[in-house]
């Protein structure tokens, strides 16, 4: 049974920093694909980036990318996403999500997932 952490979220200012980390236990690296998701209030769950554990090709979301760096430590079976120049439009709940046996990812998109709990961002002006 997989199951993910996630950490590192919290309040900042415009043009500041986060890194969200996400802790996976019964995930192993072999599998498809990790990624981060968010939801905001009132708008439906987006996908932020993905990491193919396979050959490590990554997709961003065009809102983020340049700004927002997705990354994996396997020794660690953690999952990352360094936030720079956060805007108040990146505040949201993030979500990791793990791609294991007969999930997979579809660039943005994950099927089948298994989910965090969330960590909450939260960028003011």
């Amino acid at each position: 049974q997989v199951q993910l952490v996630e950490s590192g979220g919290g309040s900042v200012q415009a043009g500041g920093s986060l890194r969200l980390s996400c802790a996976a236990s019964g995930y192993t690296y072999s599998s498809n694909c990790m990624g981060w998701f968010r939801q905001a209030p009132g708008k439906e769950r987006e996908g932020v980036a993905t990491i193919y554990t396979r050959g490590g090709a990554t997709y961003y979301a065009d809102s983020v990318k340049g700004r927002f760096t997705i990354s994996q430590d396997n020794r660690k079976n953690t999952l990352y996403l360094e936030m720079n120049s956060l805007k108040p439009e990146d505040t949201a709940m993030y979500y990791c999500a793990a791609a294991s046996g007969a999930a997979y990812c579809s660039g943005l998109i994950c099927i089948r997932c298994v989910w965090g709990q969330g960590t909450q961002v939260t960028v003011s002006s």
